[in-house]
């Protein structure tokens, strides 16, 4: 069993992350394809079955050698019956039974969960958890995705809904408005879209001028990568947004942190990479609103896996759940 491969997939939006991990956790073959979404996604399962097949050939490989896939899709999932309950950026209807759908076109067993939690279980694997039991996970992408793990066992809440970090109500008054169709959620905020809309906001606004608006002048366009990029060269509207950005993280995080006393929260996702200028105010403002004993025993931590959580995470689910 022990020289088996598990497929870890990490399922998203626009591109879909496949690996084929050992039984050790260590990545042996990773590449990824587009997400086709057409048609109500009716392919999605279908061109990763046969990207898997695919690489199998090319390596030399039969299928015999995959003791099973392993996937993170956005969106709640019930893990027990591996059904997405709601997947508002891949074109499936509400409650499509996305496990079975992976066993029937790879005739393997499968295990689904949501993405943010398995870049969790990942980073408490292999990453920035290093082994911690009690750990909170926030990716922080196109939008904002949270993981909760307690005593090394994922949340899931009573239909998989929970850790949900990206949609707790930080602007309760005058938000925007977020794909989940609330108002002012946190991934209307910290997450890649929120920042660039933020900055977009304050250079609409009279007289704005400096680096980021150059570059939104020359590009008609700006990326979250723009702002951060800019704010380390001390661009006032880069700087005023990251900010805002910290503020609010700071905010969700310490009340996350006094709910639940994680011994880390791992900070993963692209805008995660800003690093240092985005941490040390986050860790500002979580210090301030963190409950004093929270604050003293919860760390803050960048994840290390980067784009690998997902698949490392994706995978630890058919090490646990069929091989222990």
């Amino acid at each position: 069993m022990s020289n088996q491969w598990i497929a870890g997939v990490d399922l998203g939006g626009t591109t879909t992350k496949i690996a084929f991990i050992s039984m050790d956790g260590d990545i042996l073959h990773k590449w990824e394809i587009p997400t086709d979404h057409s048609n109500e996604g009716q392919y999605i399962t279908s061109n990763i079955a046969t990207s898997i097949m695919e690489k199998l050939e090319e390596l030399g490989q039969s299928k015999t050698v995959l003791a099973g896939v392993g996937m993170g899709a956005p969106g709640p999932i019930d893990y027990e019956t591996g059904v997405i309950l709601n997947a508002v950026n891949l074109g499936w209807s509400d409650n499509f039974p996305l496990r079975d759908s992976l066993e029937s076109v790879l005739s393997l067993p499968a295990a689904v969960e949501n993405d943010a939690n398995c870049a969790a279980l990942g980073e408490m694997w292999q990453g920035a958890g290093n082994g911690a039991k009690n750990l909170v996970c926030v990716t922080l992408g196109t939008g904002v995705g949270g993981g909760v793990i307690a005593n090394g066992n994922i949340v899931t809440g009573v239909n998989g809904a929970a850790g949900e970090i990206g949609h707790i109500t930080t602007l309760p008054v005058g938000g925007a408005p977020c794909n989940c169709g609330k108002t002012g959620c946190l991934e209307t905020i910290a997450s890649a879209t929120g920042i660039v809309r933020l900055a977009v906001e304050e250079m609409n606004k009279p007289n704005s001028k400096g680096e980021l608006t150059n570059i939104f002048n020359r590009n008609k366009k700006i990326t979250a990568k723009d702002v951060i990029d800019s704010a380390r060269k001390g661009d006032p509207i880069a700087v005023k947004v990251l900010n805002e950005v910290a503020f609010h993280l700071g905010l969700a995080l310490a009340n996350i942190a006094n709910t639940l006393n994680p011994e880390k929260i791992v900070l993963g996702g692209g805008v995660s990479k800003a690093g240092k200028i985005l941490l040390d105010s986050v860790q500002d403002y979580f210090d301030k609103f963190a409950f004093p004993p929270v604050k003293n025993s919860t760390k803050l931590a960048l994840a290390t896996l980067g784009n690998d959580a997902g698949v490392l995470g994706a995978a630890w689910l058919i090490k646990n759940k069929f091989i222990g």
